[in-house]
Formats: structure tokens, sequence, C-alpha cells
């Protein structure tokens, strides 16, 4: 199993469409099994596959519980090869338990959670909150790659130099194999200031960008009021194409 971040410590970029679309796509059009966590309290990830719930298990419960069963927190979604851990509000109360408990390591329990399910699927997508707390520390160390989403704007770079550190850092003293596979541009509108933002990315903070931009639409939006992926809402949107084509150029990536 192949287990890939998706994160911004902005908000706003598409962490999120990008994780369901990623998800949706790998299932959908190449026939992979996935399972995708939402590492967000918010919970989107986990409204748009319809199992947001305060009345099941969760994430927290798997951070919190050695013995948590993955049975009871891993759920079924209405697409047959896509599985999904839901998060919600919880989330924020177990960070805090997490940090205040020295009876067994903190960052590496999704890690060892995930480990016991591995041979299940072929990807495991974790959208993450645009943050670093324990749970997103968790995350860096169960994954192989990162996938950084970015939207250009004046405050685009926010935080990017502050997060490729955590990286090194995590890759350093955590997870050897963690690699950043690079950032993504979202919202793309061909504007002169956006290339000028992503030569930016390429020699200022050293970070490859993949060649497919996600092109802005007002799909996306709606999609999201369905609670669909894009993909599934409007096929013939933009941003639905952008985001095959990326998963095509993201496998192709693998496989050179």
């Amino acid at each position: 199993m192949k287990t890939v971040s998706i994160i911004n410590l902005k908000g706003g970029v598409a962490k999120t469409l990008t994780t369901i679309s990623m998800t949706h796509i790998l299932s959908e059009k190449h026939g992979k099994r996935v399972l995708v966590v939402d590492n967000d309290k918010q919970g989107n990830t986990s409204k748009t596959f319809g199992i947001h719930s305060y009345d099941r298990k969760s994430i927290a419960d798997l951070m919190l519980d050695r013995n948590a069963n993955l049975g009871e927190i891993i759920q079924h979604t209405r697409y047959p090869r896509i599985d999904a851990i839901q998060a919600n509000m919880s989330l924020l109360t177990a960070n805090m338990q997490v940090m205040m408990d020295s009876s067994r390591p903190q960052q590496t329990r999704l890690r060892a959670a995930l480990r016991k399910v591995s041979s299940q699927y072929d990807y495991c997508l974790i959208d993450n909150a645009p943050d670093i707390n324990i749970s997103i520390i968790n995350a860096l160390v169960a994954s192989d790659e990162v996938i950084i989403p970015v939207k250009i704007d004046p405050y685009a770079f926010d935080g990017l130099r502050e997060l490729k550190e955590q990286i090194d850092v995590t890759r350093e003293e955590l997870n050897p194999d963690l690699h950043l596979l690079g950032c993504l541009i979202t919202c793309f509108q061909h504007i002169d200031g956006e290339r000028q933002g992503e030569e930016w990315l390429r020699k200022n903070l050293n970070c490859p960008v993949f060649t497919t931009h996600i092109r802005y639409s007002g799909k996306v939006v709606e999609s999201a009021f369905e609670g669909l992926p894009i993909a599934e809402y409007s096929k013939r949107s933009g941003a639905a194409h952008d985001y095959s084509d990326f998963v095509s150029e993201y496998l192709q990536s693998e496989r050179g």
C-alpha cells in the first residue's frame, strides 16, 4: 500500500478536493483499492464520502486506543473500492490527549494502525488539516509521499518553508522513506502572476512542480454542495479533466 499525504499549512488551496478527486479517480478510472483517511477535524472528506458521524468511531479513536478495532473504524463508502476513516471534532481533543500520553510513542500511532491493513489496499490517501499538530506528524510518519496543493495568490507561499522543514525533519528523524513528490498548482487561471509563482516554487523552495495544473471551475463549489467528487458531478468540467490528467501524471511518475 502506497500512502500519500495531501497537505499545506494554508487553507483554501484544494487539499480536500485533491484528496477526494485522487481517491475517486484512482478507484473508478484505474481500478485501485483506496483507503482515504480524513485527518482534519472539519471532516469535509468524510462528508463527501457520506460517512461523517459522531455516533461511529473515527481517527480520534485510532490515535487514542492501542487496541482499536480497525473493523469498527474503517467504513465502506458507496464506492466499492473505496473505504474511509472519518474525522470529526473529537480529533481536537484527541490531539491534546495524545500529547499528554507518554506511556507509548506519540508520532507512530497512525503508521502502526495502517500497517495492519496495508495488504488490503493499493493506496492510502490522507487529507490533512492546515496545521502542524501530533496527528499531522503521525500522517507524515505514516506516509511514503507528500503532495502540496498550492493556489497561487499574494499569500500563496505562507508557511511553505515551514512545511518543507517539517517534512525534512520527519524524514531525518522518524521516516527516512518520506518523499516530497511536489507542488500541485490548483485554481489555475492562466495569468502571468501564476507563472511567476510557479517559477518561485522551483527556484526558491527547491520544490518540484507537477506539469498538470488544476483549472479554476465553478463546478467545484457545486459538487461540494452535492457531496460528490468533481469527476462524478461534472465530468466535462475543466477541473475534472485536469484531475484525471494529474492522476495519470502521478501514476506515470511512479512507474518512471
